[in-house]
Order: structure tokens, then C-alpha cells, then sequence
């Protein structure tokens, strides 16, 4: 494909088709990464006993797979730029696909990692960058790119809350193995779909590839979280690989060598501010969907399905406020709308620990708890997104878009690894380590809320290149 002039290609509609069917297949595409984060949760029992190992096992499997997409994010993202962001996308869905299949007919659980964590780990990496690359490239207005954002980010949410209640339903109607198979019929869908979606901007083979910042990179993230895992003490020896990666990105720069990841993303108070109400979103998200999974069905001792029919109330919460993103993008600042998911997230962990011994009798006191982390964790997804994304101009969204992701799932892997460490820890002991993991989480929130009140009431967004938006795009069906 020959290179399109600057903002030629977004100045009509053709390259994309329509607004929903240039949302459709990345939309589905968040959804289903989201989903595979979280619809094992509710299995755990099921693929214990199938694959004769434990809760720790599978909860090795979730982190590994949450962890392996946050540490090749940053690579995959400054591939696209190399090999073109739409040829990343289907090749990811691919490899996704593939791992759905191996995770389906897996016979241990050696192989449920090869499929689950490793190949729709690395699919996921590769697919995700693109999206929001794609999506802030077509949309530049803030109330088309906060609707845009909403379905995408909106779709996330709920494929992380809904994991369980999905998972639930095809687990105790069929078997956990159907899940996976789920899994690669919608991303077969998705790779149909995408195949309309061109890319605006014609990849650069020639492009220099920083290999030694991704190994830096990578293995500081997976040590530090695999670490965690593992309850290691000596975690903090690993954050050593972190500190030498920006060390040699320094060195690089200065050199005047192409470097992985640009030193300048970090030098931009309101992206970093935003990139960690995002790091805190995720964590809240998966740390919650994980720690009271796990306790209903070891400690309630609920079937695959009732556990996630109970997260029906997270569900609903975050699919009212996505679909609100836009209206609320109109009304309130987008600090406010941070600042006030965290708040709502805390009332709803506070409420699942007020209520915890009156789930033994009903199931539904934890309803009104998840209905308000829901809640608040889908009207803060977007303008986080948007913060950040927004913050920069179109040359940096390989870069930052692969830095967002990254950061946003390194925080579905602690949620992961932090409370779940906590819970499995000793489950023999009732609601005590239940109430510890909730009371970590709470705590995160917390931090979540002193963070957003330090972001400006009206981020300044780069405009260094403005890219007209096609009004079939801009206004989104």
C-alpha cells in the first residue's frame, strides 16, 4: 500500500466504511481480551478437578496470561508502526485463535498455559495497540473521540465483568472447554469483520526495532510481577531490570539511537496521572472479579453459574455508565468523572465487606456492592483513556498507545497477583482473608481518588497535528 499524505486518508470515509462498522471489530476485540481476562474465574473448581491441580494453578494461568499482554504491549505497539497496525491486528486475532483452540483441548495444565497465557497472551498484545491507535487517529473531537472510546472501553469493562456470568452459563451448561471454543468463534467473527478496516498510514519496514529495550522491559515487568505471584520477598531485587531499562533508554536517546519506548511520554504530568488511574482501574477491576469469585465458590461453595449470575450486578453497572460516556464527557470534567468512579468503587467494596457474613444466607447482598463498582468503574474507563491518549499527537500514538495498554494490564496482573496472593493464601480461614484482599483493594481505591484529584480540570490536548475528522466518523452512529 503506498504511504497516505498526512490526514489525507481521514478526510473521507472510504478507508474505514462507516462509524459502526469501523468500531465493530475493535470494540469486539477489547471485549473478548477483557473477557478471556476474567471468565476463568468462575472455572476455577471445573479445571481444578479436570486438570488435577489447584486454585493456585489456575490462578498462575490468569496472572501469566494478564502479565505476558502487559510485558510485550510496549514491543507489539512500535511494531505496528513497522509492520502496519491492521496486519497486527488480524495476525494477533490469529494467534488468539489458535491459543483459544489449545486452551479447549487442553489435557493439563501445562497446555492450558501454552494456549490461555502464552499464544492469546502474545495475540492480545499484538491486536490491542491498534485499536486505540485506529481509534484516536479517526476521531479527534473530544466528544466523538469519548464516545468512540466509550464503545471500546465500555465493551472492555463489560467483558471483564461479564467474564463471570458468560463463563458461568457455558461452564454449567456445557463445560469450561466450550468457553474457549466461544472464544475462537468471536474472534473468527472479528477477523471477518476486520478485514473491511484498512490502515490509513502504509507500515515502514525500514524502521529500527529496539530489541534490548523490549528484553529490559519485559523482564522487569514479568519478575516483579511473577515475583508477587509467588509471594517472593525479594520482588524488589527484580525492580532492578525497570530501573536499567530507562537507564538504556536514556543512554539511547543521547546516542542518538532509535530507542523502544520515548523518554518524552513521561514528561507529560497529565498522561502520567492518567496512565495511573488507569494502572488502578484494571487492578480494581480483576483483583475484585477474581478475590470474590474465588471466595463464593471455595468458602459458599456456589456452582459456575451462580457465581457469575451474581456478577450480573457489575455487569449492568458498568454497561449503563459506558453507554453514558459521551453525555458525561459533555457535562462534567473528566477529573470529575475519575475522581468520582473511585469514589463509587470504594462504597462498593465497602459494602461487599459490610455484607459478606449476610451473603451466607443470600447470595444477593453482594449485588448492591458490585452494581456500584461497576458503576464506577465504567464512567471513569473512558475519559481515562482520553486523557491520555489525547495528550499527544498523532506520531506518539504507537508509542503511547502501547504505553496505556501496558500500564492498564500490568494492573489487571497485580489485582490479580496482590489480592488473589492474599486469598489463596489461606483459604481454610473463613472470611479472614477475603476481608484482607477486599480491605487491599479498598485501600487502592483510595490511592485511585488521591490521583485523579491531582489532575488538571481541563487537560490541555496536543495539537501539534490536527487530522480532520470524516463527519461519518466523527459523529458516531
Amino acid at each position: 500500500m503506498s504511504a497516505t499524505p498526512n490526514g489525507a486518508g481521514l478526510q473521507t470515509a472510504s478507508w474505514v466504511g462507516n462509524a459502526r462498522a469501523f468500531i465493530a471489530p475493535l470494540a469486539l476485540a477489547q471485549f473478548i481480551c477483557s473477557f478471556a481476562g476474567s471468565n476463568m474465574n468462575v472455572m476455577i473448581n471445573d479445571i481444578s478437578h479436570d486438570l488435577n491441580t489447584d486454585v493456585k494453578g489456575v490462578q498462575t494461568c490468569i496472572t501469566l496470561f494478564l502479565l505476558i499482554m502487559a510485558v510485550l504491549m510496549i514491543p507489539c505497539s512500535k511494531l505496528t508502526d513497522k509492520w502496519g497496525r491492521k496486519r497486527c491486528f488480524l495476525g494477533g486475532l490469529i494467534l488468539y485463535g489458535i491459543g483459544a483452540v489449545l486452551s479447549a483441548v487442553a489435557p493439563n495444565l501445562g497446555v492450558l498455559i501454552l494456549g490461555n497465557s502464552v499464544f492469546e497472551g502474545v495475540g492480545t498484545a499484538f491486536l490491542i495497540p491498534p485499536v486505540y491507535i485506529l481509534t484516536t487517529m479517526a476521531f479527534t473531537s473530544l466528544e466523538s473521540r469519548a464516545k468512540a472510546f466509550g464503545v471500546i472501553s465500555g465493551l472492555g469493562g463489560i467483558g471483564a465483568a461479564a467474564g463471570p456470568l458468560i463463563g458461568g452459563v457455558i461452564t454449567s451448561g456445557i463445560s469450561w472447554r466450550a468457553a474457549f471454543v466461544f472464544q475462537a468463534l468471536v474472534v473468527a467473527t472479528i477477523i471477518v469483520l476486520g478485514r473491511r478496516v484498512i490502515d490509513p498510514l502504509a507500515p515502514d519496514p525500514k524502521l529500527p526495532f529496539d530489541v534490548m529495550g523490549a528484553v529490559l522491559s519485559g523482564v522487569g515487568m514479568f519478575c516483579v510481577v511473577f515475583g508477587i505471584l509467588q509471594a517472593d520477598t525479594n520482588t524488589t531485587l527484580f525492580i532492578a531490570f525497570l530501573a536499567g531499562f530507562f537507564l538504556y533508554l536514556r543512554s539511547r536517546e543521547r546516542a542518538g539511537k532509535n530507542a523502544l519506548l520515548s523518554l518524552e511520554l513521561f514528561k507529560n504530568r497529565t498522561s502520567n496521572l492518567g496512565m495511573v488511574t488507569q494502572n488502578l482501574q484494571w487492578l480494581l477491576l480483576m483483583g475484585v472479579s477474581f478475590v470474590v469469585s474465588v471466595f463464593l465458590q471455595t468458602e459458599r461453595h456456589y456452582s459456575a453459574i451462580k457465581t457469575g449470575v451474581i456478577f450480573t450486578a457489575a455487569t449492568v453497572g458498568v454497561l449503563v455508565s459506558s453507554l453514558g460516556a459521551e453525555r458525561f464527557a459533555k457535562r462534567r470534567q473528566q477529573k470529575t468523572l475519575i475522581a468520582g468512579g473511585f469514589v463509587g468503587t470504594a462504597v462498593g467494596i465497602g459494602l461487599l465487606l459490610a455484607l459478606v457474613h449476610a451473603a451466607s444466607s443470600s447470595p444477593w447482598a453482594f449485588a448492591p456492592g458490585l452494581l456500584l463498582i461497576g458503576l464506577g468503574l465504567g464512567v471513569m474507563l473512558t475519559p481515562s483513556v482520553n486523557i491520555v491518549q489525547g495528550a499527544f499527537p498523532e506520531d506518539k500514538q504507537g508509542e503511547i498507545s502501547g504505553l496505556s495498554r501496558s500500564v492498564s494490564n500490568l494492573g489487571s496482573s497485580f489485582g490479580t497477583a496482590i489480592a488473589g496472593t492474599i486469598l489463596v493464601s489461606s483459604l481454610a480461614s473463613g472470611n479472614g482473608t477475603y476481608v484482607a484482599a477486599m480491605l487491599v483493594l479498598a485501600g487502592f481505591a483510595l490511592v485511585g481518588l488521591g490521583v485523579s484529584l491531582r489532575l488538571p480540570s481541563n487537560p490541555l490536548r496536543r495539537t501539534d497535528v490536527e487530522i480532520p475528522a470524516p463527519a461519518a466518523l466523527d459523529g458516531v452512529a
